[in-house]
């Protein structure tokens, strides 16, 4: 088993934004939170579009994306 870093919650909170009245993490903050790249992330998603409900995973708007 390899030993990976760890982070603290206080970092993982930082990363939780509130959009839509909702509180979400962007796709590239989760695939650095699990060592991946964002592309293999958002593959994994698609392959598995049953586990990913549209309430659970969305596009964010242009307007959305510029905070």
């Amino acid at each position: 088993m390899e030993n990976k870093p760890t982070m603290i919650p206080q970092a993982i909170s930082n990363l939780i934004y509130t959009i839509r009245d909702k509180q979400v993490m962007l796709d590239s903050d989760l695939a650095t939170l699990y060592q991946v790249e964002t592309k293999i992330l958002n593959k994994a998603v698609k392959r598995n579009l049953d586990r990913f409900p549209d309430k659970f995973c969305f596009q964010l708007t242009d307007e959305e994306s510029d905070f």
